[in-house]
């Protein structure tokens, strides 16, 4: 069973969900505020001509209803980045503090590196990691346009990550927005569902387990870890979780989200998971006019 099917008994009225899968994705905005506020932001659309909608959960956020998000002089200025409206939840619930060294673990094509650098006023060090040169091309170039001299790039698989060139110092703060199946990406990638299958949502969940338990191991006793992806499958989400709370020392924390969603599943088919999974937010297409997403906050043990 493919989806959106295989989710009829964990995505509530399944058929506004499956209706939601099938409409356009709306274009978002996130204001950059190391180099504009969001009132300046508001001006610039204003006087170029840009339509916008707020977003009510997230200041910063806008939807473009007529327009592409990066064809706007704010754009090239830097003052805006086209992120989609759930893929600022990770970086908002990881809630960095300006001086801290945080990790993005899967960090290319930039968003969240940048989000976070925002977030902490361009204070201290986001370490931005990809396995990927051509992505990191579009990290490096994302970095600079968006003037977040905070970040420092580096090119290696997140599950054999060193700290060694850092000072060997643990982090105060990990990001872990692994690679996944992409279900949750369908309203923009109408090929997600096509390109599906199984086999590779088994393989990557071993990875995003691997690099999950290293982000766990790299951050200080008391840090924050969080986790997320855009994909429904429990195989990637509430099942990744299971599997780091039994090899590692850390256990889930319970978060607020403003976004409408459902907590995690502690069963899926012959499968039961760790009770405090429930403490995960699963966000439906339906619920937000958004994308898919999944979302987890952990603590490192003491």
């Amino acid at each position: 069973m493919e989806p959106p099917e295989r989710y009829r008994a964990i995505a509530d009225d399944f058929e506004a969900f499956r209706a939601a899968c099938e409409r356009p994705l709306p274009s978002a905005i996130r204001v950059n505020t190391i180099k504009a506020s969001v009132a300046d932001v508001r001006r610039a659309l204003e006087a170029a001509g840009l339509a916008y909608e707020p977003v009510d959960w997230h200041e910063g956020l806008f939807v473009l209803p007529d327009a592409s998000p990066g064809a706007n002089w704010p754009y090239f200025h830097g003052w805006i980045h086209g992120q989609e409206e759930v893929s600022a939840v990770p970086a908002a619930v990881l809630d960095p503090e300006p001086g801290e060294r945080v990790w993005d673990a899967c960090a290319a094509p930039g968003s969240k590196a940048t989000q976070l650098a925002a977030l902490m006023d361009d204070r201290g060090e986001v370490v931005a990691t990809d396995n990927n040169l051509g992505r990191i091309s579009a990290l490096r170039t994302n970095t600079e346009r968006l003037g977040a001299t905070s970040i420092a790039v580096t090119h290696e698989d997140a599950r054999n990550h060193s700290l060694k060139p850092f000072g060997g110092a643990e982090y105060d703060r990990a990001l872990v927005d692994v690679p996944c199946s992409c279900e949750g990406t369908i309203r923009k990638n109408p090929d997600a569902f096509e390109e599906w299958s199984m086999s590779h949502v088994r393989g990557i969940s071993g990875v995003q387990k691997d690099i999950l338990e290293r982000a766990v191991q790299a951050t200080k006793p008391g840090g924050t870890v969080v986790y997320s992806t855009c994909t429904f499958a429990p195989e990637e989400n509430e099942a990744v979780l299971d599997h780091v709370l039994d090899t590692t020392e850390c256990e889930l924390v319970e978060f607020d989200l403003a976004l409408a969603h459902r907590e995690g599943v502690t069963e899926w088919r012959d499968d039961e998971y760790d009770p405090s999974v429930r403490k995960a937010k699963r966000i439906y297409p339906h619920f937000n006019d958004t994308g898919g997403f999944f979302c987890a906050k952990l603590e490192v043990g003491k």
